[in-house]
């Protein structure tokens, strides 16, 4: 095996089930410059799409990717490179609306009986 690696084939799949790429990048990219290309290719007539790299989570082999990391990173030595990876991708709800999901479950803790009938 020489020193020199190979650019990995990945292509996302969103959660709806449709893909973007395959596109070819070399194992020093970054997890955040994955993210970046994905914002900038998302399709124009989904909903949510989203609008920050924190907004996205990659996840590869059942792992989430962290942003720092690079592509040589979360390669392992079980899978055939040869082919095209599938990287899911997951879109976080934007804060506004985590931030009512928030309220809401405090308010129903709140809102509870504490009473007992014996």
């Amino acid at each position: 095996m020489s020193g020199v690696q190979e650019p990995l084939e990945i292509k996302f799949r969103l959660f709806d089930g449709s893909d973007i790429g395959p596109k070819k990048y070399a194992p020093a990219t970054s997890v955040a410059t994955l993210k970046e290309n994905i914002i900038a290719q998302w399709p124009k007539g989904k909903e949510n799409g989203p609008r920050t790299v924190n907004d996205l989570k990659l996840i590869n082999a059942g792992k989430i990717l962290e942003n720092n990391g690079t592509l040589a990173d979360c390669r392992s030595p079980m899978y055939d490179l040869s082919g095209v990876t599938t990287m899911h991708v997951v879109v976080r709800p934007p804060s506004s609306e985590r931030g009512t999901e928030k309220k809401a479950l405090s308010k129903q803790k709140q809102n509870r009986c504490g009473c007992v009938i014996l």
